[in-house]
């Protein structure tokens, strides 16, 4: 599956584009919010774990952190702004909307300033 995911990836955004983590695939860090952790009221503890993602993604220089689930998501996110990462954190789901043109205006909350102007039609935008 890891493969499937970093063709999508690079599909989208270019091969020039794509920047591994290391260590990656069956070998990659957990973020550290599944199997019900980032719902367990154990913030710091959920924090720490974390850093050794957060570690990872800041080692990348990249803009942007493309995650494929809710969990990671949110703690991609989460790690990002407590340890002041200068990363967005972006759902695999909308930057291939994005890419397709038909992310709503709604869903742009985690675009990065360089993305949010993007111009696509979309049919919520004429309401």
């Amino acid at each position: 599956m890891a493969e499937d995911l970093r063709y999508t990836v690079k599909a989208v955004v270019g091969e020039e584009n794509f920047i591994d983590m290391e260590p990656n695939r069956s070998n990659n860090y957990c973020c550290g919010g599944g199997g019900g952790f980032l719902q367990s009221g154990l913030p710091d503890a959920r924090r720490g774990y974390g850093k050794f993602k957060f570690d990872q993604i800041i080692k990348t220089g990249a803009d942007y952190c493309i995650t494929p689930c809710h969990n990671c998501h949110a703690q991609v996110h989460d790690i990002g702004e407590h340890y002041q990462g200068k990363y967005e954190t972006l759902h695999l789901w909308t930057l291939i909307c994005l890419s397709m043109g038909i992310l709503g205006p709604n869903e742009r909350a985690y675009l990065g300033e360089d993305l949010k102007e993007v111009l696509v039609f979309h049919p919520e935008s004429a309401m």
